[in-house]
């Protein structure tokens, strides 16, 4: 039986609408899904979109400017989207899957959000644990959007992330999974050489959650992580800051990667790539990663 999933078409001047089509025309996907797109029609229309693909909610914008790069127009377009897919998945309980949204065009037209993540923990009024997979590949984030010179880095902030990563990768089929911890320094500080977080703050959240009988290791310095994983010997990573993940994930990875946001009352994911101004409008978009968090979304939908 087909599921239903709502997708948002992301900035209607970069590759969103272009993926989100092309994502829509795959055997696959067309397949497995029942779709309901939310987004501007006319640039929809330009990539392709036809009635018989999908089902429209059309959202009205002033005209959009013709050069393929942040703008107030886009920002507003894409915000509403994303509110509309939120009010919907709460009210039914369907996947929601979003296409790329620029945090500059939503910056330009006033949005206090930096990106989804921050909108949809607004929304649902929940935690939200910014979650990355592809293949037997898994990691989360304990910090996300913030500079490294200031990380919101807590034992208890730490603690809540594995707990609900773990609540994750078991309702993902991964029962028991080995839990990794990264460092944040390198070498793990060495002893408190290269800074003090691993000795304040990591290892004593990490003993803590040892003795509450959890499945986690650590603490493992960044390329030793990955490795870890790569081979097996670990089932997803604990990582402290965004390019610890993605930098690793994204050379480890041989599948297309789907980022999905967990702990929601509705599952979210999304492609792992931005708006790609620079390629907006020439047909050249890869969809595979918009492809697989639609399909992701379908398998993992809860009825």
């Amino acid at each position: 039986m087909k599921k239903l999933v709502l997708i948002t078409a992301g900035d209607p001047n970069g590759i969103g609408p272009e993926i989100t089509v092309k994502a829509l025309k795959n055997p696959r996907v067309q397949k497995e899904c029942h779709t309901v797109v939310i987004g501007e029609p006319v640039s929809l229309k330009r990539a392709g979109w036809t009635e018989n693909l999908a089902s429209l909610i059309p959202l009205d914008a002033p005209a959009l400017p013709k050069k393929h790069a942040p703008s107030k127009e886009g920002g507003l377009v894409s915000y509403q989207a994303v509110e509309t897919g939120i009010k919907l998945a709460l009210k039914t309980g369907f996947p929601l899957v979003t296409a790329p949204i620029s945090k500059q065009s939503w910056q330009l037209c006033g949005i206090p959000f930096t990106g989804h993540t921050e909108l949809l923990r607004a929304r649902t009024k929940q935690d939200g644990l910014m979650m990355f997979v592809s293949g037997k590949l898994s990691c989360c984030l304990v910090t996300e959007h913030f500079a490294l010179s200031h990380l919101p880095l807590t034992k208890k902030r730490v603690e809540n992330t594995v707990l609900h990563f773990v609540k994750a990768l078991e309702q993902m089929g991964q029962p028991n999974a080995r839990i990794g911890l990264c460092a944040l320094n390198p070498h793990a500080s060495d002893n408190g050489k290269f800074g003090t977080e691993e000795q304040t703050i990591l290892r004593p959240a990490l003993k803590n959650l040892q003795r509450k009988k959890m499945l986690i290791d650590g603490l493992f310095p960044s390329d030793d992580a990955w490795l870890r994983h790569q081979k097996g010997l670990l089932d997803g990573l604990v990582c402290i800051y965004h390019d610890q993940a993605l930098l690793g994930l994204k050379l480890a990875a041989r599948k297309p990667i789907v980022h999905l946001t967990a702990g929601l009352p509705f599952l979210r994911t999304s492609p792992t790539h931005g708006t790609a101004f620079d390629i907006a409008g020439k047909n050249k978009a890869d969809p595979e990663s918009m492809i697989e968090a639609i399909l992701f979304a379908c398998k993992n939908f809860k009825n």
